[in-house]
C-alpha cells in the first residue's frame, strides 16, 4: 500500500511559519514570497482537512491542530538535516581556513564550533581573525565571514545574519540618579564607541534625537570591547544584537528603549565562486546557515 504524503515544500513552509508565527519571516527564510508561503499552507490544510493557523488581533496563531502537528514536523526536519549532514560529512575532510571578523569569531562562531566538529570530525577548522578583506589568490584562506554592506564583486556570497542596532547598558544604570526613560536622556550619559560614530549618528537620527555630542566618550577598537565596557557600567553602547544576544538574554545588558534599527551591514559568507562547491567549504557554509535557521526563533 502506497502512503500518500503531503508535498515537502508545504511541510517546509508550515514548519518555518509555525516557528516564526509569521508568513513574512518564513518567506524571507525560504527565499520565496509571502503569497507562496500562504499558498503552500493552504495546500497543506486542504491535504490534511484541518486549519493550521488562525489570525486574531492581527497576530498569526497556531490552531490546536497546528500546535499538535508542528513539533512532529519540526523533529522530522531535524532528523532529515542530521542524516543529510552525516552523509555529507563522510566526503568532507581536510583543513578549512576561515577568515572572520574578530568580534563575530569571539562571541558567535567560537562557542558553536564544537557542534560543527561533531558533525564533521574530519574537517580541521583554522580561524584567522581579521577585519581585512581577503586576497584569496595570495592568501591561504578557503572562506571568509565579513561584516560589510554585501558588495563583493566576482565572489560567491551569502548573507548569514542581518545586524540590528539599539542602545544597551548595564541594569545598574537604571538604578542611578540619572533618568534613562527616553532617547533624549542619553544626553546625561557617557556614550561608548567602537572606533566610529556612524552607528550612533544613524540611530540618533532614526530616534529623532538632536544635540548630543559624539566627540566625547571612550573609544575601543572592537565592538566586543565596547560591549564589555557597557556590562561594567562604564557607559551606554550602541548594541549589535547579533553579538550581544547572549548578554541580553542573561540580563548582563538591557535595552532601555524599545527602538531598534536595521543596520546597513550584515555578516556575509564569502569565497571564490569556484570554491563554493568544494565539499569542506559547502559543508561549513551549509552548517552556518542551518545553525542560524535553527536559532532564529531566539534572536533578540
Amino acid at each position: 500500500m502506497i502512503r500518500r504524503l503531503p508535498p515537502l515544500k508545504s511541510l517546509r513552509a508550515f514548519e518555518a511559519a509555525a516557528r516564526h508565527l509569521s508568513f513574512t519571516r518564513a518567506a524571507d527564510e525560504l527565499f520565496v514570497t509571502q503569497a507562496a508561503v500562504s499558498h503552500q499552507i493552504k495546500s497543506l490544510e486542504d491535504f490534511l482537512g484541518v486549519q493550521l493557523f488562525v489570525r486574531r488581533n492581527r497576530q498569526l496563531l497556531l490552531t490546536d491542530e497546528g500546535q499538535s502537528y508542528w513539533p512532529k514536523i519540526r523533529d522530522i526536519f531535524e532528523i532529515l538535516t542530521n542524516a543529510t549532514e552525516e552523509i555529507k560529512a563522510q566526503r568532507a575532510s581536510g583543513e578549512l581556513t576561515v577568515s572572520v571578523v574578530p568580534s563575530f569569531a569571539t562571541v558567535w562562531l567560537v562557542p558553536r564550533l564544537s557542534k560543527f566538529k561533531q558533525i564533521y570530525p574530519d574537517i580541521e577548522v583554522r580561524l584567522k581573525a581579521s577585519d581585512e578583506m581577503v586576497n584569496f589568490v595570495r592568501e591561504d584562506v578557503d572562506v571568509a565571514i565579513y561584516y560589510d554592506k554585501g558588495d563583493y564583486p566576482g565572489m560567491h556570497s551569502i548573507t548569514l545574519l542581518n545586524e540590528k542596532l539599539t542602545p544597551l547598558c548595564a541594569p545598574s544604570l537604571l538604578e542611578g540618579d540619572k533618568p534613562l526613560k527616553s532617547p533624549e536622556d542619553l544626553k546625561l550619559h557617557t556614550l561608548l564607541h567602537d572606533g566610529t560614530t556612524d552607528d550612533w549618528r544613524r540611530w540618533l537620527k532614526f530616534a529623532g534625537v538632536k544635540g548630543i555630542s559624539l566627540n566625547q566618550g571612550p573609544v575601543f577598537s572592537h565592538t566586543v570591547m565596547v560591549q564589555q565596557a557597557a556590562i561594567y557600567g562604564q557607559g551606554i553602547a550602541m548594541g549589535h544584537l547579533v553579538l550581544s544576544q547572549s548578554d541580553v538574554m542573561a540580563g548582563r545588558l538591557i535595552r532601555p528603549f524599545g527602538l531598534t534599527m536595521e543596520s546597513d551591514y550584515s555578516y556575509d559568507i564569502v569565497c571564490p565562486k569556484e570554491s563554493s562547491e568544494r565539499p569542506k567549504v559547502k559543508a561549513f557554509t551549509d552548517w552556518l546557515l542551518e545553525t542560524v535557521r535553527l536559532e532564529s526563533g531566539g534572536l533578540c
